[in-house]
């Protein structure tokens, strides 16, 4: 991800026959994708296309985009696969002690127990639970659960001091 951009969804396949995408959200920012009106498409030939979001509703886990002027699966189908992005000027707020991940890629990790440095941020995997850092220790990568009651963030100083839970290093 550039620093221009924040990448809020991906699209995943047109859906329904009036040109509708269903889309993964990426963002964690409250009402981000229920209130999105405009966003750019990064398709998979790399281009870029300005969108405009006529509709958006909640489809199970993921969410449905009605963009303007697509009307059919055909018009739907280029969107297959595109990132949707705004400007790092529009990636909105959070709430104090939220944190956008994308500003804790390369800050260093420390076992708070030990002072240890485990490493930096490279990096985040989500399948359901809490965010996981991918953070590289001692030449191999480690998965650390990023959550308030194991982590302290320090924007300032690039920092996350963490309580590493027993025997996640040596998985």
């Amino acid at each position: 991800m550039s620093p221009e951009r924040v990448v809020i969804a991906e699209v995943l396949r047109p859906r329904g026959v009036r040109g509708e995408v269903l889309v993964r959200a990426q963002t964690d920012v409250p009402g981000r994708m229920e209130h999105l009106k405009t966003a750019v498409a990064r398709l998979r030939n790399g281009s870029d296309t300005p969108v405009k979001v006529d509709a958006a509703w909640r489809h199970r886990a993921n969410w449905v985009l009605k963009l303007v002027g697509v009307e059919s699966i055909e018009a739907a189908e280029p969107f297959r696969g595109a990132e949707l992005w705004v400007s790092f000027a529009d990636r909105g707020t959070l709430a104090d002690g939220d944190f956008f991940r994308s500003d804790l890629i390369g800050c260093e990790v420390f076992d708070r127990s030990t002072g240890q440095r485990l490493g930096p941020v490279g990096g985040w995997q989500q399948y359901g639970g809490p965010p996981l850092m991918e953070v590289t220790v001692q030449g191999r990568e480690a998965l650390i659960p990023f959550v308030g009651a194991l982590c302290d963030v320090d924007l300032e100083k690039r920092t996350i001091r963490v309580n590493v839970p027993d025997g996640l290093l040596d998985l």
